[in-house]
């Protein structure tokens, strides 16, 4: 495991340790730092279940320690994130082939190290079919 003394970023070493933790449970990354106008996607994920595609959509905090915005947390206010469901619908509409996924958002809250403990994921959105806007 990469550490943020390895010379990136602490954002990206977050992200990474949130990627490989997905990966090693079956899900395949097919976007990473995704961007458009409306802002950026750190992570789309995919994951067969049975028939069903599933494309998970993960936003990552990483923190050094808990402080006032409570690892993150109160850092994805409405603003951020009405900003990546419009960069999601952005993303859905480049590539069409995702359309009849069922799309998951969640929150990912990576402690950086000095700090211990797990990532928490926090879902933002249950499986649901969503079609992109017209």
């Amino acid at each position: 495991m990469l550490s943020p003394h390895d010379g990136l970023d602490r954002g990206l070493w977050a992200e990474r340790r949130s990627r490989d933790l997905l990966v090693a449970h079956g899900w395949c990354c097919v976007d990473q730092r995704w961007r458009c106008r409306y802002g950026e996607i750190d992570l789309l994920m995919l994951k067969s279940s049975g028939q069903k595609q599933r494309l998970l959509v993960v936003e990552v905090k990483g923190r050094r320690r808990c402080g006032r915005d409570a690892w993150g947390l109160s850092a994805f206010n409405a603003t951020k994130r009405r900003r990546l469901f419009r960069a999601v619908d952005c993303w859905r509409q480049a590539h069409p082939w995702s359309d009849d996924f069922l799309l998951e958002l969640i929150l990912a809250l990576v402690p950086l190290p000095p700090a211990h403990g797990p990532v928490r994921w926090i879902p933002l959105m249950d499986a649901t079919p969503v079609h992109p806007s017209p």
